[in-house]
Protein backbone atom coordinates (compact mmCIF):
# COMPACT_ATOMS: atom_id res chain seq x y z
CA UNK A 1 0.00 0.00 0.00
CA UNK A 2 1.05 3.37 -0.87
CA UNK A 3 0.25 6.89 0.77
CA UNK A 4 -0.24 10.01 -0.81
CA UNK A 5 1.20 13.10 0.95
CA UNK A 6 0.11 16.93 0.17
CA UNK A 7 1.28 20.23 1.63
CA UNK A 8 -0.53 20.78 5.01
CA UNK A 9 -1.15 22.70 7.98
CA UNK A 10 -2.69 20.58 10.92
CA UNK A 11 -4.18 21.92 13.93
CA UNK A 12 -6.10 20.70 16.68
CA UNK A 13 -5.77 17.88 19.77
CA UNK A 14 -4.85 14.11 19.90
CA UNK A 15 -4.56 11.47 22.16
CA UNK A 16 -1.11 9.70 21.62
CA UNK A 17 -1.39 5.98 20.86
CA UNK A 18 -0.52 3.77 24.05
CA UNK A 19 3.43 2.40 24.44
CA UNK A 20 4.26 -0.38 22.46
CA UNK A 21 7.32 -0.86 24.72
CA UNK A 22 5.34 -0.91 28.17
CA UNK A 23 2.55 -3.07 26.15
CA UNK A 24 5.05 -5.80 24.96
CA UNK A 25 6.73 -5.86 28.42
CA UNK A 26 3.44 -6.15 30.61
CA UNK A 27 1.75 -8.39 28.18
CA UNK A 28 4.95 -10.95 29.04
CA UNK A 29 5.15 -10.38 32.45
CA UNK A 30 1.73 -11.22 32.56
CA UNK A 31 2.45 -14.31 30.99
CA UNK A 32 4.63 -15.47 33.33
CA UNK A 33 2.13 -14.25 36.42
CA UNK A 34 -1.07 -15.93 37.64
CA UNK A 35 -3.89 -14.23 35.94
CA UNK A 36 -3.74 -9.73 35.51
CA UNK A 37 -5.71 -7.21 33.67
CA UNK A 38 -4.41 -4.87 31.25
CA UNK A 39 -5.49 -1.71 30.26
CA UNK A 40 -5.26 0.38 27.45
CA UNK A 41 -2.45 -2.13 25.61
CA UNK A 42 -1.39 -1.04 22.53
CA UNK A 43 -3.14 -3.66 19.84
CA UNK A 44 -0.53 -3.54 17.23
CA UNK A 45 1.04 -5.79 14.80
CA UNK A 46 3.70 -6.50 17.19
CA UNK A 47 2.23 -6.59 20.15
CA UNK A 48 -0.18 -8.69 18.78
CA UNK A 49 2.58 -11.04 18.10
CA UNK A 50 3.67 -10.79 21.65
CA UNK A 51 0.02 -11.80 22.42
CA UNK A 52 0.51 -14.92 19.83
CA UNK A 53 3.77 -15.89 21.16
CA UNK A 54 2.32 -15.77 24.87
CA UNK A 55 -0.54 -18.10 23.73
CA UNK A 56 2.04 -20.19 21.92
CA UNK A 57 3.62 -21.15 25.49
CA UNK A 58 0.49 -21.57 27.69
CA UNK A 59 -1.55 -18.13 28.83
CA UNK A 60 -4.49 -17.60 27.80
CA UNK A 61 -5.54 -14.13 26.68
CA UNK A 62 -9.26 -12.54 26.05
CA UNK A 63 -8.79 -9.85 24.15
CA UNK A 64 -11.70 -6.84 24.26
CA UNK A 65 -11.19 -3.36 22.81
CA UNK A 66 -9.42 -1.52 25.40
CA UNK A 67 -8.53 -4.51 27.78
CA UNK A 68 -6.46 -8.18 28.20
CA UNK A 69 -6.95 -10.24 30.41
CA UNK A 70 -4.33 -12.69 30.81
CA UNK A 71 -4.33 -16.25 32.51
CA UNK A 72 -0.79 -17.03 33.00
CA UNK A 73 1.70 -19.64 33.61
CA UNK A 74 3.11 -18.51 36.86
CA UNK A 75 6.60 -18.47 35.58
CA UNK A 76 6.76 -22.13 33.88
CA UNK A 77 6.06 -21.38 30.33
CA UNK A 78 4.50 -24.61 28.23
CA UNK A 79 6.38 -25.94 25.28
CA UNK A 80 4.88 -24.72 22.20
CA UNK A 81 2.88 -26.93 19.71
CA UNK A 82 4.12 -25.24 16.23
CA UNK A 83 6.80 -22.97 15.71
CA UNK A 84 6.54 -19.13 16.80
CA UNK A 85 6.12 -17.15 14.32
CA UNK A 86 7.05 -13.31 15.51
CA UNK A 87 5.74 -11.58 12.13
CA UNK A 88 8.27 -8.13 12.28
CA UNK A 89 8.84 -7.81 15.91
CA UNK A 90 12.02 -8.17 17.27
CA UNK A 91 10.85 -7.32 20.78
CA UNK A 92 8.78 -10.05 20.64
CA UNK A 93 12.03 -12.62 19.25
CA UNK A 94 13.93 -11.54 21.63
CA UNK A 95 11.64 -11.79 24.46
CA UNK A 96 10.21 -14.86 23.70
CA UNK A 97 13.70 -16.46 23.01
CA UNK A 98 15.07 -16.13 26.41
CA UNK A 99 11.08 -16.98 27.77
CA UNK A 100 11.13 -20.24 25.98
CA UNK A 101 14.45 -21.26 27.47
CA UNK A 102 12.12 -21.74 30.52
CA UNK A 103 10.42 -24.86 29.15
CA UNK A 104 11.02 -28.15 29.72
CA UNK A 105 11.83 -28.88 25.75
CA UNK A 106 12.61 -26.98 22.59
CA UNK A 107 11.07 -24.06 21.12
CA UNK A 108 11.68 -22.84 17.28
CA UNK A 109 10.93 -19.17 16.72
CA UNK A 110 11.20 -17.31 13.26
CA UNK A 111 9.63 -14.08 11.32
CA UNK A 112 9.38 -12.48 8.08
CA UNK A 113 12.83 -11.51 5.93
CA UNK A 114 13.41 -8.28 8.10
CA UNK A 115 13.64 -10.49 11.13
CA UNK A 116 15.62 -13.04 9.71
CA UNK A 117 18.08 -10.53 9.12
CA UNK A 118 18.39 -9.20 12.33
CA UNK A 119 21.40 -10.42 14.61
CA UNK A 120 20.54 -12.58 17.59
CA UNK A 121 24.19 -13.91 18.93
CA UNK A 122 24.65 -11.85 22.11
CA UNK A 123 21.76 -13.29 23.35
CA UNK A 124 22.25 -16.62 22.33
CA UNK A 125 25.61 -17.06 23.35
CA UNK A 126 24.86 -15.84 27.07
CA UNK A 127 21.69 -18.60 26.89
CA UNK A 128 24.21 -20.83 26.25
CA UNK A 129 26.58 -19.99 29.13
CA UNK A 130 23.05 -20.19 31.35
CA UNK A 131 22.58 -24.00 30.81
CA UNK A 132 20.54 -23.70 27.37
CA UNK A 133 21.13 -25.17 24.07
CA UNK A 134 20.07 -22.07 21.68
CA UNK A 135 21.03 -21.40 18.19
CA UNK A 136 20.43 -20.06 15.01
CA UNK A 137 19.65 -22.73 12.58
CA UNK A 138 21.64 -20.76 9.49
CA UNK A 139 24.57 -20.40 12.03
CA UNK A 140 24.13 -16.69 11.27
CA UNK A 141 22.67 -15.57 14.48
CA UNK A 142 19.46 -15.06 13.09
CA UNK A 143 16.31 -16.42 12.91
CA UNK A 144 15.28 -19.34 12.79
CA UNK A 145 16.36 -20.12 15.76
CA UNK A 146 16.30 -22.86 18.38
CA UNK A 147 16.25 -23.34 21.99
CA UNK A 148 15.92 -26.20 24.21
CA UNK A 149 15.49 -24.98 28.07
CA UNK A 150 17.26 -25.39 30.60
CA UNK A 151 17.87 -21.82 32.06
CA UNK A 152 20.37 -21.76 35.13
CA UNK A 153 21.70 -18.82 36.93
CA UNK A 154 24.92 -17.94 36.35
CA UNK A 155 27.87 -15.20 36.41
CA UNK A 156 28.43 -13.59 32.88
CA UNK A 157 28.95 -11.11 30.22
CA UNK A 158 26.36 -9.40 27.34
CA UNK A 159 27.53 -7.06 24.94
CA UNK A 160 25.28 -3.71 25.44
CA UNK A 161 26.08 -1.94 21.79
CA UNK A 162 23.90 -3.97 19.55
CA UNK A 163 20.24 -4.07 21.36
CA UNK A 164 18.77 -3.71 24.84
CA UNK A 165 16.64 -6.15 23.82
CA UNK A 166 18.66 -8.56 24.76
CA UNK A 167 19.04 -7.28 28.26
CA UNK A 168 15.78 -6.77 28.64
CA UNK A 169 15.06 -10.68 27.72
CA UNK A 170 17.65 -11.94 30.07
CA UNK A 171 16.38 -9.47 33.10
CA UNK A 172 12.61 -11.26 32.73
CA UNK A 173 14.00 -14.52 32.34
CA UNK A 174 16.71 -14.83 35.11
CA UNK A 175 14.20 -14.42 37.96
CA UNK A 176 12.44 -17.45 37.25
CA UNK A 177 15.08 -20.00 37.78
CA UNK A 178 16.65 -21.46 40.78
CA UNK A 179 19.96 -20.36 40.79
CA UNK A 180 20.99 -16.08 41.02
CA UNK A 181 22.41 -14.82 37.92
CA UNK A 182 24.68 -11.89 37.87
CA UNK A 183 24.77 -9.97 34.13
CA UNK A 184 27.47 -7.73 33.46
CA UNK A 185 27.48 -5.61 30.74
CA UNK A 186 30.75 -5.03 27.81
CA UNK A 187 30.79 -1.87 26.17
CA UNK A 188 28.05 0.94 26.98
CA UNK A 189 24.61 0.31 27.51
CA UNK A 190 22.72 1.52 23.98
CA UNK A 191 19.13 2.27 24.78
CA UNK A 192 19.18 2.19 28.41
CA UNK A 193 15.64 3.60 28.66
CA UNK A 194 13.97 0.80 27.52
CA UNK A 195 15.94 -1.53 30.34
CA UNK A 196 14.83 1.15 32.96
CA UNK A 197 11.34 0.53 31.77
CA UNK A 198 11.53 -3.46 31.93
CA UNK A 199 12.64 -3.26 35.31
CA UNK A 200 9.49 -0.58 36.40
CA UNK A 201 7.56 -3.30 34.79
CA UNK A 202 9.54 -6.15 36.90
CA UNK A 203 9.35 -4.03 40.16
CA UNK A 204 5.37 -3.54 39.59
CA UNK A 205 5.07 -7.62 39.38
CA UNK A 206 7.30 -7.90 42.50
CA UNK A 207 10.34 -8.59 41.03
CA UNK A 208 13.87 -7.91 42.27
CA UNK A 209 16.71 -6.74 40.66
CA UNK A 210 19.71 -4.86 42.10
CA UNK A 211 21.87 -2.67 39.79
CA UNK A 212 25.38 -2.19 40.66
CA UNK A 213 26.74 1.21 38.18
CA UNK A 214 29.90 1.82 37.65
CA UNK A 215 32.64 1.60 34.97
CA UNK A 216 30.53 -1.66 34.39
CA UNK A 217 26.94 -2.20 34.91
CA UNK A 218 25.97 -5.12 36.44
CA UNK A 219 22.16 -6.85 37.48
CA UNK A 220 22.13 -8.74 40.13
CA UNK A 221 19.26 -10.84 40.14
CA UNK A 222 18.16 -13.02 43.01
CA UNK A 223 17.43 -16.52 42.12
CA UNK A 224 13.61 -18.35 42.55
CA UNK A 225 11.39 -15.03 42.48
CA UNK A 226 7.48 -15.20 41.06
CA UNK A 227 5.77 -12.53 39.26
CA UNK A 228 2.59 -11.40 40.70
CA UNK A 229 1.74 -8.36 38.18
CA UNK A 230 -2.52 -8.13 38.71
CA UNK A 231 -3.58 -5.14 37.12
CA UNK A 232 -1.77 -2.08 34.99
CA UNK A 233 -2.86 0.78 32.36
CA UNK A 234 -0.29 1.69 29.73
CA UNK A 235 1.02 4.89 29.46
CA UNK A 236 0.91 7.32 25.97
CA UNK A 237 3.88 6.29 23.73
CA UNK A 238 6.88 9.02 23.20
CA UNK A 239 7.80 7.15 20.30
CA UNK A 240 4.66 7.45 18.59
CA UNK A 241 3.79 11.22 19.81
CA UNK A 242 7.02 12.00 18.07
CA UNK A 243 5.42 12.29 14.74
CA UNK A 244 2.93 13.99 15.76
CA UNK A 245 4.42 16.71 17.65
CA UNK A 246 6.78 17.07 14.64
CA UNK A 247 4.32 18.06 12.20
CA UNK A 248 3.16 21.02 13.92
CA UNK A 249 6.78 22.07 14.30
CA UNK A 250 7.48 21.71 10.37
CA UNK A 251 4.31 23.10 9.51
CA UNK A 252 4.57 25.95 12.00
CA UNK A 253 0.84 25.40 13.66
CA UNK A 254 -0.02 24.00 16.94
CA UNK A 255 -0.97 20.52 18.06
CA UNK A 256 -2.15 19.21 21.52
CA UNK A 257 -1.25 15.50 22.54
CA UNK A 258 -3.03 13.87 25.04
CA UNK A 259 -1.69 10.92 27.32
CA UNK A 260 1.84 12.04 27.66
CA UNK A 261 2.48 11.53 31.41
CA UNK A 262 6.12 10.83 32.74
CA UNK A 263 7.60 7.74 32.59
CA UNK A 264 11.07 5.54 31.96
CA UNK A 265 10.22 5.80 28.30
CA UNK A 266 13.48 7.10 26.86
CA UNK A 267 12.03 8.62 23.23
CA UNK A 268 10.16 11.36 26.07
CA UNK A 269 13.65 13.29 25.22
CA UNK A 270 11.38 14.83 21.83
CA UNK A 271 9.96 17.44 24.38
CA UNK A 272 13.69 18.89 24.96
CA UNK A 273 14.48 18.48 21.30
CA UNK A 274 11.92 20.35 19.94
CA UNK A 275 12.44 23.13 22.31
CA UNK A 276 16.30 23.54 21.50
CA UNK A 277 15.32 23.71 17.70
CA UNK A 278 13.03 26.79 18.37
CA UNK A 279 9.56 25.38 18.14
CA UNK A 280 7.33 26.67 20.85
CA UNK A 281 6.83 23.74 23.57
CA UNK A 282 4.88 23.31 26.96
CA UNK A 283 4.35 19.91 28.63
CA UNK A 284 1.47 19.77 31.79
CA UNK A 285 3.09 16.88 33.26
CA UNK A 286 0.04 16.36 35.63
CA UNK A 287 -2.33 16.35 33.32
CA UNK A 288 -0.29 14.36 30.48
CA UNK A 289 -0.75 17.38 28.09
CA UNK A 290 2.15 18.59 25.68
CA UNK A 291 1.31 21.50 22.99
CA UNK A 292 3.88 22.68 20.16
CA UNK A 293 3.58 25.37 18.23
CA UNK A 294 6.11 25.54 14.88
CA UNK A 295 8.22 28.67 14.90
CA UNK A 296 11.05 28.51 13.02
CA UNK A 297 13.12 25.52 13.79
CA UNK A 298 17.15 25.76 13.51
CA UNK A 299 19.70 22.88 13.80
CA UNK A 300 21.38 20.97 16.95
CA UNK A 301 23.23 18.39 18.04
CA UNK A 302 21.26 14.88 18.93
CA UNK A 303 22.96 11.64 20.67
CA UNK A 304 20.51 8.52 19.63
CA UNK A 305 22.33 6.65 21.91
CA UNK A 306 19.92 6.18 24.40
CA UNK A 307 16.69 6.93 21.98
CA UNK A 308 17.09 5.18 18.88
CA UNK A 309 13.43 5.16 17.53
CA UNK A 310 13.48 9.04 17.75
CA UNK A 311 16.07 9.06 15.07
CA UNK A 312 13.74 8.90 12.30
CA UNK A 313 11.68 11.90 13.21
CA UNK A 314 14.57 14.18 14.50
CA UNK A 315 15.96 13.75 10.97
CA UNK A 316 13.07 14.95 9.45
CA UNK A 317 13.21 17.98 11.66
CA UNK A 318 16.65 18.49 10.45
CA UNK A 319 15.79 18.85 6.67
CA UNK A 320 13.15 21.57 7.61
CA UNK A 321 15.62 23.41 10.15
CA UNK A 322 18.11 25.86 9.42
CA UNK A 323 21.60 25.09 9.63
CA UNK A 324 23.00 22.06 10.30
CA UNK A 325 22.04 19.15 12.38
CA UNK A 326 24.75 15.98 13.79
CA UNK A 327 22.82 12.50 14.76
CA UNK A 328 25.50 11.31 16.56
CA UNK A 329 26.04 7.84 18.52
CA UNK A 330 23.71 5.73 15.94
CA UNK A 331 25.43 2.83 14.73
CA UNK A 332 23.01 0.86 16.41
CA UNK A 333 20.25 2.31 14.88
CA UNK A 334 21.44 0.41 11.78
CA UNK A 335 20.12 -2.90 13.76
CA UNK A 336 16.38 -1.85 13.61
CA UNK A 337 13.78 -2.89 11.17
CA UNK A 338 16.49 -1.61 8.43
CA UNK A 339 18.76 0.11 8.39
CA UNK A 340 17.35 3.52 9.52
CA UNK A 341 20.37 5.31 9.24
CA UNK A 342 20.95 4.32 5.79
CA UNK A 343 17.46 5.24 4.74
CA UNK A 344 17.00 8.54 6.14
CA UNK A 345 19.92 9.48 4.51
CA UNK A 346 18.32 7.83 0.79
CA UNK A 347 14.96 9.15 0.95
CA UNK A 348 15.70 12.50 2.42
CA UNK A 349 18.52 13.37 -0.56
CA UNK A 350 15.62 12.02 -2.69
CA UNK A 351 13.76 15.16 -1.49
CA UNK A 352 16.58 17.70 -1.90
CA UNK A 353 18.48 17.55 1.27
CA UNK A 354 22.08 17.67 2.02
CA UNK A 355 22.40 14.59 4.08
CA UNK A 356 26.21 12.79 4.79
CA UNK A 357 25.65 9.29 6.07
CA UNK A 358 28.69 8.18 8.80
CA UNK A 359 29.31 5.08 9.78
CA UNK A 360 27.72 6.54 13.32
CA UNK A 361 26.17 9.42 12.51
CA UNK A 362 24.08 11.55 10.05
CA UNK A 363 24.77 15.00 9.03
CA UNK A 364 21.60 16.87 7.71
CA UNK A 365 21.75 20.56 6.25
CA UNK A 366 18.50 21.72 6.64
CA UNK A 367 16.84 22.79 3.38
CA UNK A 368 13.93 23.27 0.55
CA UNK A 369 12.22 19.71 0.55
CA UNK A 370 10.41 18.52 -2.47
CA UNK A 371 7.62 16.10 -3.05
CA UNK A 372 9.60 12.77 -4.72
CA UNK A 373 8.33 8.93 -4.92
CA UNK A 374 10.20 7.29 -1.81
CA UNK A 375 10.83 4.31 -0.26
CA UNK A 376 9.35 3.22 3.29
CA UNK A 377 11.85 0.41 3.59
CA UNK A 378 8.66 -1.74 5.26
CA UNK A 379 9.50 0.31 8.42
CA UNK A 380 6.84 2.03 10.67
CA UNK A 381 8.91 4.70 11.68
CA UNK A 382 10.54 5.41 8.13
CA UNK A 383 7.07 5.64 6.87
CA UNK A 384 6.00 7.56 9.38
CA UNK A 385 8.13 10.25 9.44
CA UNK A 386 8.50 10.78 5.53
CA UNK A 387 5.01 11.58 5.51
CA UNK A 388 5.74 14.26 7.76
CA UNK A 389 8.52 15.39 5.71
CA UNK A 390 5.72 14.82 2.62
CA UNK A 391 3.24 17.60 4.66
CA UNK A 392 6.38 20.16 4.16
CA UNK A 393 6.87 19.33 0.61
CA UNK A 394 3.89 18.02 -1.21
CA UNK A 395 3.46 15.77 -3.69
CA UNK A 396 5.01 13.02 -1.81
CA UNK A 397 4.17 9.14 -2.49
CA UNK A 398 5.41 6.42 -0.07
CA UNK A 399 5.52 3.13 -0.63
CA UNK A 400 4.98 0.09 1.95
CA UNK A 401 2.69 2.59 3.73
CA UNK A 402 1.08 -0.42 5.80
CA UNK A 403 4.11 -0.51 7.74
CA UNK A 404 2.50 1.61 10.58
CA UNK A 405 0.48 -1.45 11.73
CA UNK A 406 3.49 -2.07 13.89
CA UNK A 407 3.31 0.65 16.38
CA UNK A 408 0.71 2.88 15.08
CA UNK A 409 -2.10 1.63 13.25
CA UNK A 410 -4.57 4.57 13.21
CA UNK A 411 -1.63 7.16 12.33
CA UNK A 412 -2.89 8.32 9.43
CA UNK A 413 -6.55 8.32 10.23
CA UNK A 414 -5.42 10.72 13.30
CA UNK A 415 -2.97 12.57 10.94
CA UNK A 416 -6.03 13.45 9.05
CA UNK A 417 -8.29 14.30 12.00
CA UNK A 418 -5.70 17.22 12.42
CA UNK A 419 -5.92 18.44 8.89
CA UNK A 420 -2.89 16.73 7.07
CA UNK A 421 -3.61 16.16 3.39
CA UNK A 422 -3.25 12.10 3.68
CA UNK A 423 -4.46 9.72 1.26
CA UNK A 424 -3.91 5.75 1.06
CA UNK A 425 -3.32 4.10 -2.60
CA UNK A 426 -4.54 0.47 -2.58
Amino acid sequence: MKVSVSTSKVSGEVFAPPSKSYTHRAITIAALSDECAIHRPLMSADTLATVRACEALGATIERSEDKLHIRGVNGKPFVPNNVIDVANSGTTLRFMTAVSSLTNGVTVLTGDGSIRSRPNQPLLDVLNKLGVEAYSTRGNGCAPLVVRGGLKGAITTIDGSISSQFISALLIACPLTTQSTTLSIKGEMKSRPYVDVTMELIEKAGGEILVEEGNTIKFIIPANQRYNLKDYTVPGDFSSASYLLASAAVTGSTVTVKNLFPSKQGDVEIIDVLERMGAEISWDKENGIAKVTGNGLKGTTFDAGATPDLVPTIAVLAACAEGVTVIENAEHVRYKETDRLHAMALELTKMGISVKEEPDQLIVTGGTLHGAELHGWHDHRIVMALTIAGMVAGDTVIDTADSVEISFPNFFEEMKALGANVELID
